[in-house]
């Protein structure tokens, strides 16, 4: 079984290396080079070539691919054209293809809005953009995967079947450094886009209570290298992930993963469909301040929280847990 994800991001990567390990030859292939600085098994530098032979390279590379590989697994609603012409061409071919959905490429504002009164979405994910994208993915894919059940809905009308598995990451990568009780901790918030994130009101929230007298160190995480970002993870005594999806994400998992205590929002619907033992302190834009606080002052909470997310992590975010599931999906479509 050879399976080809594509086009990039950090999970796609970690989740190849989780199905490497358990004998799937698969193949995290970016099309671009990027600003993180991830290191994906095979990368297409589109970046370094003209329009004309961006396309060239692609079409010779999906040739190539369709003979080589068996699954086609593809990431954020992409595949390899944006009209997406290559989906018939690959279903003609008899080969099999999965969509996995991670946010933005699916969040439908109407839909997620009477839900969450917090929500944000990116203006050029359209309400519109995203049906016209979902409507053409499942004309030729039956099966989508999504890390949780906030993004449930807005892909539940259009595929025949939805997997819900959450990401993966490689833990026994990952040192937990655990934080001690300290006069002055260190408040780290990692946002890739400040309005999906709430990011205002985490600074307003930091910069009210050090005029109240609070002693903290408060660093943003932003233009960072995916190494330089893990650094910062591992120093901080307590990580603030988002205050507006909903749901928690990568960056909360990696925390954990270092034992370190997470506020994040979750919706008290999908806070309930999440395995047992999450310890995510929940938060939202209206309340950030005080749970900050309440958390800051007692330091004897920190390392206990940081071991129950560690714990948390290694049973529900592990390579060969998670791996499997994706496996028996595969066996499905074959």
């Amino acid at each position: 079984m050879k399976v080809l994800h594509i086009p990039y991001g950090s999970p796609m990567i970690d989740l190849c290396h989780a199905l490497q390990k358990q004998g799937i030859k698969a193949t995290a292939c970016h099309f671009t080079s990027n600003r993180y600085q991830f290191q994906p098994d095979m990368c297409l530098n589109l970046e370094q070539l003209s329009i004309n032979d961006r396309e060239q390279k692609l079409s010779t590379f999906l040739e190539q691919a369709i003979k080589e590989y068996d699954i086609f697994h593809f990431h954020f609603g992409e595949s390899f054209f944006p009209d997406k012409r290559d989906l018939e061409q690959i279903k003609k071919a008899g080969k099999k293809m999965v969509m996995h959905h991670h946010g933005s490429d699916v969040r439908i504002f109407s839909i997620a809005r009477k839900m969450n009164p917090y929500i944000r979405v990116k203006p050029e994910w359209t309400e519109k953009k995203i049906r016209q994208n979902l409507d053409t993915l499942s004309n030729y894919i039956d099966h989508a995967i999504v890390q949780d059940y906030e993004l449930y809905a807005y892909i539940q009308p259009y595929y025949k079947e939805i997997h819900v598995i959450p990401h993966t990451l490689d833990v026994n990568q990952i040192q937990p450094a655990y934080p001690e009780a300290k006069q002055a901790p260190l408040v780290v918030h990692a946002p890739t886009r400040r309005d999906l994130k709430g990011t205002d009101h985490i600074v307003k929230a930091v910069n009210q209570l050090k005029r109240e007298g609070y002693h903290f160190h408060f660093q943003l995480i932003e233009g960072m290298t995916y190494e330089q970002t893990k650094e910062l993870l591992a120093q901080a005594d307590i990580v603030i992930d988002q205050l507006r999806i909903g749901a928690y994400g990568y960056v909360s998992t990696e925390a954990m993963a270092f034992g370190k205590p997470v506020i994040c929002y979750l919706r008290r619907d999908v806070m309930k469909k999440y395995p047992s033992g999450l310890p995510i302190i929940n938060a939202d834009p209206g309340n950030i301040k005080k749970v900050l606080k309440d958390l800051m002052t007692s330091p004897h909470k920190w390392k206990e929280l940081g071991v129950k997310g560690r714990q948390y992590v290694e049973q529900n975010h592990s390579q060969e847990a998670v791996a499997k599931q994706y496996i028996h999906i595969y066996q499905k479509l074959l």
